[in-house]
């Protein structure tokens, strides 16, 4: 069983699942499209949101196994690469009796890449993604990847949880820590400092002095910055919905990539409920 917390939990799963329901329901008449769904970090299918796990409800890919009208899915695509909650998972999906269901343990970045070259070669397909990772574990090179393809992708972005955090505020980055930025943004090191950094010059008993800051609204600039690295790669990007934790502090912004206007449409009016 997958353990979170919040409302944003919750908020998101309606946010995936309201749009899936519209997503059927435009497709619902063109049974000459093949549909997909694909979900990179499935989980168990349960998700305890305390510590006493009183309070259950169910995740994504129970909920998305669910719907049956206006119509379903042709092909269900769970990938987790925990092998206890692969092998929860799998048990629960075996319930739903779905042809074309398939659950593997793999790393999500593997199976995007397989994603994409399965929808070159598969025309008449479309997709649906929803890649909740953990942290910053998803590499732009997977996200590229899926380049001009016919596909709807959700993605949470740890802008505050995971981003700002290696932001060290006297630009002090470790090594590795940039590297991981590197990956996940698809960007060198000096375009993320330029990015995230100010330099300040400072006069001082010894002479000029160059002092480095974090920019204050950095985790707002990693929303903005990752939204425009998705337009790069598709057409369209939702407004972000921005999830925050009880001391009101961003904790991730949630966002759609498509390269279908409609979609698009969609997936504001799905989210625009949920701004406060």
């Amino acid at each position: 069983m997958n353990e979170f917390g919040g409302n944003w939990t919750e908020n998101k799963i309606e946010i995936v699942v309201k749009y899936a329901k519209a997503y059927l329901q435009v497709m619902k008449d063109r049974k000459y499209w093949n549909l997909l769904y694909f979900d990179g970090f499935a989980g168990s299918g349960d998700i305890s949101t305390d510590e006493v796990d009183v309070d259950v409800m169910k995740g994504t890919a129970t909920r998305i196994l669910e719907i049956k009208d206006p119509r379903e899915f042709d092909i269900y695509y769970f990938v987790e690469k925990d092998i206890n909650l692969k092998t929860q998972l799998e048990e629960s999906v075996k319930n739903f009796n779905k042809k074309q269901a398939f659950v593997v343990c793999d790393d999500c970045n593997a199976r995007m890449k397989t994603m994409s070259e399965y929808l070159k070669k598969n025309k008449n397909t479309k997709a649906l993604a929803y890649i909740d990772p953990y942290g910053m574990s998803v590499n732009w090179d997977s996200i590229q990847s899926l380049k001009s393809l016919d596909i709807d992708i959700w993605i949470l972005v740890p802008t505050g949880i995971e981003l700002n955090r290696l932001l060290k505020r006297n630009g002090d980055i470790s090594d590795a820590w940039l590297l991981k930025l590197e990956k996940f943004l698809g960007l060198n090191s000096e375009t993320i400092k330029n990015h995230f950094y100010k330099t300040r010059t400072e006069l001082t008993l010894f002479g000029e002095s160059k002092i480095i800051e974090k920019e204050e609204d950095a985790v707002d600039k990693a929303a903005l910055l990752y939204k425009a690295r998705l337009n790069e790669v598709f057409k369209f990007v939702s407004e972000p919905f921005v999830m925050r934790n009880s001391s009101n502090s961003i904790m991730y912004h949630f966002m759609m990539a498509t390269n279908n206007s409609t979609a698009l449409k969609i997936a504001n009016d799905v989210i625009k409920p949920y701004f406060k």
